[in-house]
């Protein structure tokens, strides 16, 4: 029986990631994305729970795209309206719970491989 080892982000419960940088890509992204929607919701509050939540995302995904833009190279903006339109998937955020857990769960530790006999 072989032993996986996979990683979940912290913020999206449901998607697994088989490497913990790209998880932790994943969980920054996802809290950069929470913070904007925060950000629009505040300056455009017309604006649905659900369009801002896609506008954060969609500008958390193309984050060095708009840092470009506001590093006065607003032209760097042109590589994503030439780009195909990506429907940003709608993401759950778990929320933290508030009640106090007995004790943490340690990780499991990855098997040791047993040594070939000589």
């Amino acid at each position: 029986m072989a032993v996986e080892v996979v990683y979940r982000s912290s913020r999206d419960l449901e998607r697994l990631f088989m490497d913990k940088a790209e998880a932790d890509r994943h969980d920054k992204m996802l809290e950069l994305a929470e913070l904007l929607a925060e950000v629009l919701q505040k300056a455009v509050p017309s604006l649905t729970e659900q369009q801002v939540e896609e506008a954060g995302i969609y500008m958390a995904k193309n984050r060095d795209v708009f840092a470009k833009a506001f590093k006065s190279q607003p032209d760097a903006l042109s590589e994503l309206l030439s780009a195909p339109v990506e429907v940003a998937e709608p993401v759950e955020v778990a929320t933290p719970v508030e009640e106090p857990v007995a004790e943490p769960i340690a990780p499991a530790k990855p098997a040791k491989v047993a040594k070939a006999a000589k």
